[in-house]
Order: structure tokens, then C-alpha cells, then sequence
């Protein structure tokens, strides 16, 4: 006998479909949101338009621990629903097959999902979300190579400031440019220039030269007359500010691994605070729970995608959507109140967690193990009524609104 028989490899290929769909879509859809945001930015701090892309990269760890529990619940609720609107539900279940049976592909694709969430929230997350604050730093601080301006005076080294009109070839040339150098004997120089353009100089890769062509200097030196120089080409130095490097990984609770964050909460002899500690706690008791909960998302699904007898009603996917995102929600409101040490983590999170499964349990077992049940069966009695009334409502203000005939007039 086959490991997978022909009914397998049907719900197989019913899940597979819209749960990849429904990634793809909400990564995407987390993806744009927060590339705008990049983009405005990186426009800001004037730095360069490919770091965009480096922090979207390290921010896809992040959205895939959002997606994959949701496309997983989403898929399951999907093909359950397919199965049930077309009779075939019915036909299985004639033929002997319980709902457990059927959830074994879908708990197949579970586990599998349920390592990768963990690798991603306990491993790759926390080195990703270090690599963007790193890059975030390095854009602000002007190591990514930030450009000037356009219209705006740049202070350089406390000593220059500059300012230019327009730029070309991505900032390579410069046009309009006008510059004011001091230095600490009281000497200023004002230049103005045509274009100009920045260059390395080898060999010392703290100094950069900044080209100018066709322009003027004026130099002014107290109790002297200025003077007025021009010049075809004119290379002036400009010393790069010293740059701190960032921070070791660790500044931030989400920044480490799981085993780090057990290491730290649990272990008394390190060198952690009391605050830190909860904070350790606090995220290693949110990353599990968020992954714990995913081994519940096929029973919701099953217990939420079979509308009533004669109908193809959709609420259950609406409710299943509001509980995993108000679940989510509750999670990270407890991490954050856990984390301030007011409230035991095991308790403000794991307590959750055991209400919400025993509802889910609850809400299967009306399903699949009492005869014509339904998990949500009043909340769809309430919006069959709602729905009913609005159409009511609807059709009396169409007749009230109708068109108004006109009166027959007597002919003579």
C-alpha cells in the first residue's frame, strides 16, 4: 500500500497551490510597504539607491516568519473549502475517510513548515536583523558613500561646506558648485566652479579629491585684502571623518540566536541585569510560542472552512484571519510587557497560547466528531440574518427611490 494514495496527492495538490500563492502575496505585499519607506529614507540620508535592496534582503526573514504561518492556515482553510462547496467533502467522508485522515498531508506540509519557522526565528532572524541595523548605521553615519545635496550646504570635517546645484552620472559630476574652506589660522577660501567631480586618491583612503574646473577662488586672510584667483582645474582635498564601527551583535534581545537567549535568561552567573534577563525570557518564550502555534493552524482551518449545509459563506476565512492576527498581537504585547519584567513570560505568553488551543480543539471536534456541527454555526446564523436585513433594506430603498410615473391626462 502506497504511503500516499490518490486522495493524498489531491489535497496535496488543493493546499500546495494557494498556500504558495498566499506567500508570495503577503511577502510581497510586506515587501512593497516597507520598500517605500526604504526609498524615502535612503533619499533622505543621501546614500547610495542599491542599499535599499541590502536592508529589503535582510528584512525577508522577518516577513517569511509572518507568511508561512499564515499561507500554511490559509492553504489548508482553502482546500477544505474547495472540497466542501463542490460535495466532494461529502463523498470522502461516505466512503470512510475521517478528518483526521485527510489532515495527514496537511500535517505533513506542517512539520515541514514548523523546522524551517524555527530555523528562520531562531537562527537566521536575529543574524539578519543585526545585518540591518548595521547597514541602517552605516547609511546614517555616510560609510555607504551618502551624496551631497542637491540645493543643500554639506558640512565637511567642521571645516568645508559645500553646496551644488545639480549632479550627473549618479553623482559622479557635479554642477554649480560652490565651496568655503577654513582652516585654523583664520584663512578662507571661496570657491565657485562649473562642475567638479569626487576622486580616490591611492594610496591614502581617508582623503578624497574633489576635481573642480573652470572657475574662481577668492582667498581671505584677516587684515589682508581678498584676492582673486581663477583657474581651469583645481584639486582640493577633503579628509573622510573618522567612522566608529558598529556595535558587536547582541545590543538588542531580538538580535540573538535561541540558544544565546537561553544562555542569558536562564543562566544567573552571567553578567546580565535583572531587566535583561526578562528581556532574554521574554523573546525566547515569544519566538517558541509563535512557532508552537503553528501545529494548531490545520485543525482551525478545517474547523473554519466547512460552511453550513447549502451554503458558500466565507466568514470562516474572514475569523480565521482576525484570530491569527489578533493572536499575533496579543503575543507581541505580552513579549513587551514581559520584557519589562511585569508580568512572568510563561505565563503571559504560554497562557494564550492554552486558551486559544483549547478552542481550536473544541472548535475541531464540533466539526469532525459531532454530526452536523459547526464551530462558528451561530456567528453564521447572525450574518445570514445581517446579511437578509441589509438586503431588505436595500430593496425597500430602491422601491422608495423608483421611478416616478406621470400622471394620465385627459384627452378632449
Amino acid at each position: 500500500m502506497k504511503f500516499l494514495n490518490a486522495i493524498d496527492r489531491y489535497i496535496l495538490r488543493l493546499v500546495l497551490m494557494p498556500m504558495l500563492g498566499i506567500f508570495v502575496l503577503a511577502a510581497s505585499l510586506l515587501v512593497l510597504d516597507k520598500m517605500l519607506r526604504l526609498f524615502d529614507f535612503v533619499a533622505t540620508e543621501g546614500g547610495p539607491v542599491g542599499v535599499v535592496f541590502k536592508l529589503l534582503v535582510n528584512m525577508l526573514p522577518e516577513y517569511a516568519s509572518l507568511a508561512i504561518p499564515l499561507g500554511l492556515m490559509l492553504g489548508i482553510l482553502l482546500a477544505f473549502r474547495k472540497l466542501a462547496t463542490s460535495s466532494e467533502l461529502d463523498v470522502m467522508r461516505a466512503v470512510g475517510l475521517s478528518y483526521t485522515r485527510m489532515l495527514r498531508v496537511p500535517y505533513m506540509i506542517t512539520l515541514v513548515l514548523v523546522g524551517v519557522n524555527f530555523a528562520i526565528v531562531g537562527y537566521l532572524q536575529p543574524l539578519s536583523r543585526y545585518y540591518y541595523e548595521e547597514l541602517n548605521y552605516e547609511l546614517q553615519s555616510g560609510a555607504l558613500g551618502a551624496s551631497i545635496k542637491v540645493g543643500e550646504f554639506t558640512t565637511l570635517e567642521d571645516r568645508i561646506a559645500l553646496r551644488i546645484d545639480a549632479s550627473e552620472d549618479e553623482g559622479r559630476r557635479l554642477m554649480g558648485i560652490f565651496a568655503r574652506v577654513a582652516n585654523s589660522k583664520g584663512q578662507v577660501l571661496s570657491i565657485s566652479a562649473r562642475e567638479g567631480r569626487f576622486m580616490a586618491l591611492q594610496g591614502s583612503p581617508d582623503t578624497i579629491i574633489l576635481r573642480l574646473e573652470n572657475g574662481q577662488i577668492i582667498q581671505d586672510m584677516p587684515g589682508d585684502a581678498p584676492r582673486v584667483l581663477s583657474f581651469t582645474r583645481h584639486d582640493l582635498p577633503i579628509d573622510l571623518p573618522a567612522i566608529e564601527n558598529f556595535r558587536q551583535r547582541g545590543g538588542q534581545s531580538r538580535e540573538y540566536l535561541l540558544p544565546e537567549l537561553m544562555q542569558l535568561g536562564w543562566n544567573k552567573d552571567s553578567p546580565q541585569t535583572a531587566e535583561e534577563r526578562a528581556s532574554s525570557k521574554a523573546n525566547f518564550n515569544y519566538r517558541m510560542v509563535e512557532v508552537v502555534m503553528m501545529l494548531l493552524l490545520p485543525l482551525l482551518a478545517v474547523a473554519l472552512a466547512i460552511p453550513p449545509k447549502r451554503s458558500t459563506s466565507s466568514l470562516g476565512l474572514f475569523v480565521s484571519i482576525v484570530i491569527i492576527v489578533a493572536y499575533h498581537k496579543v503575543n507581541q504585547y505580552a513579549s513587551d510587557v514581559a520584557a519589562l519584567g511585569r508580568i512572568d513570560p510563561v505565563i503571559g505568553l504560554w497562557g494564550p497560547f492554552l486558551v486559544l488551543a483549547g478552542l481550536i480543539l473544541w472548535m475541531y471536534y464540533r466539526v469532525a466528531y459531532v454530526p452536523g456541527g459547526q464551530a462558528i454555526g451561530w456567528l453564521e446564523k447572525g450574518f445570514e440574518m445581517l446579511t437578509k436585513r441589509l438586503k431588505s433594506l436595500l430593496r425597500r430603498r430602491r422601491r422608495s427611490h423608483g421611478p416616478v410615473l406621470p400622471e394620465p391626462q385627459d384627452q378632449n
